[in-house]
């Protein structure tokens, strides 16, 4: 079932994600050769309970850390390590969620460790660019794969064959972290539910530099590119609105990000 946010669950689903921004902003400034993943995840489990907060991935279906940190051809739900030791030229996904006051905030950034190659620079650029084209068509009296469909477009309006993969995706998002719709990151425009006030979605592109194909490891969790390819992951939460989309993980609500994509590239 897909659940509508009253004005003051959304302002509780904001705290959630700026806690979750404030995480990421933290890992992120720790990222360097010689860190390990659970570094990193120690790092992100402090900042979520000093703000009051739990985590929303610990535990969750068994899941046993607070974020999911993934490298290189890991696309989704690595599964931070001592023995994961970030080297230059790496990617990480680092992916984090923290639940406040009953409410849930999911968002996860791509990292470059150091230098990297010009077209992992580019994969980055592109999947965050894609992020932000479906966040911006957020829109009321839209449809669910309007998001779907600019995320791909923009995608797509790249030379390269980026990988778009296709059996992971968005979801709805609120007193649980997984809810009603799943969203796409492809398809045609203007199918699945309307888009009202109220509808908070997590928007997630997953795109690999080669075949979007994935293997799910022996631990369960870990999803990785069939040809090892590297993959790069973005997303955020958003709050529909009258007023427009509302980026509840960004600490400017997104106003840069929605200004700064050129939206004619989603229509």
């Amino acid at each position: 079932m897909i659940q509508i946010k009253t004005s003051e669950e959304i302002a509780l689903m904001r705290s959630a994600g700026l806690i979750v921004a404030d995480a990421l902003a933290a890992m992120r400034a720790a990222v360097a050769p010689g860190v390990s993943t659970q570094d990193l995840d120690a790092i992100a489990e402090r900042v979520i309970r000093d703000a009051g907060a739990v985590p929303s991935f610990l535990g969750y279906r068994g899941f046993p850390k607070t974020v999911c940190a993934s490298i290189n051809d890991e696309i989704v739900h690595g599964i931070p390590s001592r023995k994961r030791v970030l080297a230059q030229g790496d990617v990480i996904s680092l992916d984090c969620g923290a639940i406040y006051h009953g409410y849930h905030g999911d968002s996860a950034i791509s990292v470059a460790v150091g230098a990297v190659a010009p077209e992992v620079v580019a994969l980055l650029a592109v999947t965050e660019a894609s992020m932000w084209a479906g966040l911006s068509r957020a829109l009321v009296g839209g449809r669910l794969t309007d998001i779907s469909h600019a995320v791909e477009a923009s995608v797509r309006s790249h030379s390269h064959p980026y990988g778009i993969v296709d059996h992971y995706g968005g979801h709805g998002i609120g007193t649980e972290m997984h809810q009603d719709p799943h969203v796409l990151n492809f398809g045609r425009p203007g199918r699945g539910p309307r888009l009202v006030p109220g509808l908070c979605l997590a928007i997630e592109p997953m795109v690999t530099l080669g075949d979007p194909a994935t293997v799910e490891l022996d631990d369960g969790w870990t999803v990785v590119t069939k040809d090892g390819s590297f993959a790069a992951h973005f997303e955020h939460t958003v709050a529909i609105t009258a007023d427009g989309p509302l980026i509840t993980t960004a600490h400017d609500g997104g106003r840069a990000g929605l200004t700064e994509y050129d939206v004619s590239v989603a229509i």
